[in-house]
């Protein structure tokens, strides 16, 4: 162990492991967030329209595309702790970058730099999951890391608004910086890999943590496939939620900075309890004898059917009535974004679960920036009614998906080994 490493007893430091990713989570989707509540702010400063405000979110979304495989190939090339705390260091740099730029390209340039680093936190969290919890724990302490995501949505409204107006726009990057040096810190003396006997303890098929699918053979995998299309299918959802429903209810609600301020976090409340709530189910459908695969598969499809609810707010003019409904959609939302990435550490085996999750993030990241690019062009066209239709459609179809291409994935090897053990 490093001397750096503050010396903690396993089962005490796994659950320390989880705040320091929980915490590290809440601010990377503060940092997202900032510009989703700056929109009208940003779009004032730099003179943009609807389109230009879509080039602002696709630099970074394309940027996080493409290094999220890179991000999970690292991570299982050379390891969560050292990854994880890069990744932190650049999104902290990207942070300062955005606070100290005062011309539009050299903001662009700094989003792009926080879309390549932001990535590195999410393979990094589940294979942290995958090594130091077992099947019966892991849904459970998976969306307990990733419901920072959601807090850091109720963060950024109240605390985004208050430094915006107390002092400028460029304060809450800086700050948002400053924050990111210190996770990187806790991270640096708290992470190590976990002791052999609670990793192989922990691990899904004992039998497989020495076999593992090379990068080709995932290609070929037909559960790979499936979980890339669920992500690019289901995620723009969850980014329209982060960056347009703020803006939205500024521009067509008449929500002031303020009021989004004092209420924009509730549909991310919403979102982060009942995922949490939704995760423990699928865990306790385990704990009760279903097979973990089946349990997720259930789970999400019965949480899919919040999902289409956000055609009521064509209809809706009440600003506060919209914000409930889309607390509802953010609810499954963000159970498919926790449980998915449970879904590929018990379909694949440890050795490839970052990668797999790097892969199935770029193909999401992707899906959102064909998204963003849509609602950009269409949203002063078509209305909002449009693309709320085809949001609905979303999560029905990633069920499609799911029950017809996931499964659990062996190499060939383990296949065998299983198959001999089953005889014998």
């Amino acid at each position: 162990m490093s001397k750096f490493v503050l010396p903690i007893a396993p089962l005490y430091r796994r659950w320390l492991i989880i705040l320091v990713i929980f915490l590290a989570i809440v601010f990377n989707y503060y940092d997202r967030q900032i510009v989703s509540i700056l929109k009208p702010m940003l779009k004032a400063e730099y003179g943009l329209g609807d389109d230009g405000y879509a080039l602002v979110i696709n630099v970074f979304t394309l940027f996080y595309a493409l290094m999220y495989p890179v991000s999970g190939w690292l991570v299982d090339r050379f390891g969560e702790r050292r990854v994880m705390l890069i990744g932190i260091l650049g999104w902290s740099l990207a942070c300062f970058g955005g606070g100290f730029s005062r011309t539009f390209g050299s903001f662009l340039f700094f989003r792009g730099l926080l879309g390549a680093s932001e990535p590195a936190n999410f393979p990094a969290q589940l294979k942290v999951i995958t090594v130091w919890f077992s099947g019966k724990m892991r849904a459970t302490a998976n969306s307990l890391c990733i419901a920072g995501s959601s807090i850091g949505a109720i963060v950024a409204p109240p605390m985004v608004a208050w430094l915006a107006i107390s002092y400028n726009f460029h304060t809450v990057f800086i700050v948002a910086g400053v924050i990111g040096l210190v996770i990187a810190l806790l991270w640096f003396v708290i992470y190590i890999e976990p002791p052999a006997a609670i990793a192989e303890e922990n691990t899904v098929e004992p039998k497989q943590s020495s076999s593992a699918f090379t990068w080709r053979q995932l290609w070929g995998r037909k559960s790979l496939w499936g979980i890339l299309l669920i992500r690019f299918v289901s995620d723009p959802v969850w980014y329209f939620c982060l960056f347009w429903l703020p803006g939205y209810l500024q521009e067509e609600s008449g929500l002031t900075l303020a009021q989004i301020g004092m209420f924009g976090w509730i549909p991310f409340l919403l979102a982060d309890l009942g995922a949490i709530g939704t995760s423990a189910w699928s865990d306790r459908l385990v704990r009760r004898g279903k097979d973990p695969l089946l349990a997720r598969k259930i789970m999400l499809t019965a949480v899919a059917l919040l999902a289409p609810l956000c055609c009521l707010t064509t209809y809706i003019a009440n600003p506060y009535l919209t914000l409930l409904i889309f607390g509802l959609v953010a609810i499954a939302c963000l159970s498919w974004l926790f449980t998915v990435s449970v879904v590929i550490a018990e379909a694949f085996p440890v050795a490839n679960v970052a990668s797999v999750l790097g892969i199935a993030g770029g193909f999401g990241a992707l899906g959102a920036v064909l998204f963003n690019y849509f609602v950009g062009q269409m949203l002063g066209s078509v209305g909002a009614g449009t693309v709320f239709i085809i949001m609905a459609f979303m999560h029905p179809l990633a069920v499609l998906i799911l029950w017809t291409m996931v499964k659990k994935e062996l190499p060939v090897a383990a296949e065998q080994q299983r198959a001999e053990s089953l005889v014998v």
